[in-house]
């Protein structure tokens, strides 16, 4: 940065300037790909000559020293005067290699350096997306480990429901992420290369190039596709690949988002309960107007980011399904779901490391409503001391009216248990209240299920 402020007179995208990591943004950065481009043109000029047509070691080797000398300046004059992103790098690169000025570009399509670089990007974007959810994932399992245990009120429609434990709802939130790494590495690993397809995708170029050799161009296109790092390159395409595969790699993104938004969106509810809090700098300032305030701004980041990403799936949908014959040139995708991905991770990683449970907060929220709770087992401890279901019953729905009364009308405390205490219908099992109200009998299953 200079001090000349010249750089905040105009538009930034905060999710590139604030939030998108290094390696995200320069993945999807000019110089990225413009430098593939010529990469790509080095692979074609490389296999061309391997398979026979006349480039020389010294047109290779002129291509190699200047595949990352890119002069953006020259690019840029170029474009305004040709009005074509490709042919002003064409020429651009022709700048810096005379030599090989000729064979540059032999053959190929604009999509040739274009979608290749696309598919590229999209691969290695998911190989930087899949490390960080996997860190995700394992912050989150130890989290879930240390608190497997822990009894905490369930809730179902948003009300108090059966208990569980800390650590199993963090189980819920673990499951849809795995479900999401398994997405994520199947459309990775779906991807392939448009390859070497020529203008419409007839090949019609490369076959008059080999003198009708049909064996030669289908070993272009393997060569190519080889070099380029992927295993496979799509059967057939148009000008461009098909469009669907942007809609399998947003959609698979797009149900991350989903699950991103489900776990922020929990962990801000307990944070207004005060059960859970994502982490608070010792500095930090929740409210510029309310010093106490402790705002969960990390969660509620990746839920808005997350919001965006999810909205995003119409675009590649309605890009894919006008796309006329064999291509027409309303296709510009939108890349920023790859850095949304990429900052809702980030965050994501950092509130999982630093996830604040109180437990006496969760212990006291336990207590307030498990009397209600405990309801069921009382009357069975009754009936197995000799009462009358219906008539226990009865006389727990009378009791449980009355103490809700002084909860909702009074503001009071759930005193259910005080008024069975007080009931000599209830003397034959007031030894075992304390036990039928410790919460670890209420949690099933919960323990053993973290630790699957």
């Amino acid at each position: 940065m200079d001090g000349s402020g010249e750089e905040f007179m105009k538009y930034r995208s905060p999710l590139v300037s604030r939030y998108a990591s290094k390696e995200m943004a320069y993945n999807f950065s000019d110089k990225n790909k413009f430098s593939t481009w010529r990469q790509l043109w080095i692979y074609l000029a490389e296999a061309q000559k391997e398979l026979g047509l006349p480039i020389t070691d010294a047109q290779l080797s002129e291509m190699k020293a200047h595949w990352d000398d890119i002069d953006f300046g020259v690019a840029a004059v170029e474009e305004k005067k040709l009005r074509h992103d490709v042919m002003a790098h064409v020429h651009t690169f022709a700048h810096c290699c005379p030599t090989a000025a000729p064979i540059i570009h032999l053959g190929a399509t604009s999509c040739y350096v274009g979608d290749n670089t696309d598919l590229i990007m999209l691969r290695d974007g998911f190989d930087i997306l899949l490390p960080k959810l996997a860190r995700v994932i394992d912050r989150l399992a130890k989290f879930a480990e240390e608190y497997a245990e822990l009894p905490t009120l369930g809730f179902t429609h948003y009300q108090p429901a059966q208990l569980t434990t800390v650590g199993k709802r963090a189980c819920l939130w673990l499951q849809d992420l795995v479900m999401d790494m398994r997405n994520l590495q199947r459309a990775r690993d779906d991807l392939r290369f448009r390859g070497v397809k020529g203008t419409t995708g007839t090949q019609a170029s490369f076959l008059q190039l080999f003198d009708g050799d049909h064996e030669k161009v289908e070993e272009l296109d393997r060569k190519v596709t080889e070099k380029a790092g992927f295993k496979k390159s799509y059967l057939v395409t148009g000008q461009t690949y098909s469009r669907k595969v942007d809609i399998d790699t947003l959609c698979v993104l797009a149900s991350l988002g989903a699950t991103v938004h489900k776990i922020c969106t929990d962990i801000r509810l307990l944070a207004n309960q005060k059960e859970i809090e994502e982490p608070f700098e010792k500095e930090q300032i929740g409210s510029s107007a309310m010093p106490y305030k402790r705002n969960p701004m990390r969660a509620e980041r990746c839920c808005s980011l997350a919001r965006h990403l999810m909205a995003l799936v119409s675009d590649p949908l309605q890009t894919a399904a006008v796309q006329w014959l064999e291509r027409t040139l309303d296709d510009s995708a939108n890349r920023h779901y790859y850095e949304i991905s990429d900052i809702i991770l980030s965050t994501l990683q950092n509130i999982t490391e630093g996830l604040v449970v109180y437990p006496k907060v969760i212990e006291r929220h336990i207590r307030y409503e498990l009397p209600f709770m405990a309801t069921e087992n009382i009357i069975m401890a009754m009936v197995k001391a000799g009462g009358n279901r219906q008539d226990c019953h009865e006389k727990i729905r009378v009791l449980s009216q009355q103490a809700a009364a002084v909860v909702k009308q009074e503001g009071g405390d759930n005193d259910l248990i005080d008024r069975v205490k007080a009931d000599p219908y209830f003397t034959p099992i007031l030894g075992q209240l304390d036990a039928l109200l410790d919460p670890k009998t209420f949690i099933g299953r919960a323990p053993q299920q973290v630790h699957y």
